[in-house]
């Protein structure tokens, strides 16, 4: 599996790419393979500042509804509209056209994991 070692992780299997205060978020390559086909995405809390660990949306997939936490603190910026048309994305290119959400970061940076923890945490 792919892990790429710019990105950080969370052990809700969330990635972040962090650019300056801002973040970007999806699920990683693992979480999309448990997952399985993905066919809506939901994130309705756009404009909303929510603490890390909290609830931002949810995943749904042929054999399972996912909540999809937040993986730092800070206001959700945008939502990858693409998703709503095309939430297979997800499956295809996780970390590319997949992306979720852009957070405005104002703090929980200090809990994600590097690429080695977050392989190690899933027994990779």
């Amino acid at each position: 599996m792919n892990f790429p070692k710019e990105l950080k992780y969370t052990k809700d299997h969330e990635w972040v790419k962090i650019e300056g205060d801002v973040a970007t978020v999806g699920i990683t390559e693992f979480a999309q393979r448990e997952l399985g086909d993905i066919v809506y995405v939901e994130v309705e809390t756009v404009g909303e500042t929510i603490e890390a660990g909290e609830v931002f949306g949810t995943v749904e997939a042929v054999k399972t509804v996912s909540d999809l936490f937040m993986p730092v603190s800070g206001e959700i910026l945008e939502f990858n509209e693409n998703l709503e048309s095309t939430p297979e994305a997800v499956n295809e290119s996780p970390y590319e056209d997949g992306w979720m959400i852009r957070i405005k970061i104002t703090g929980g940076t200090e809990e994600l994991l590097d690429a080695d923890a977050y392989t190690e945490l899933i027994g990779e």
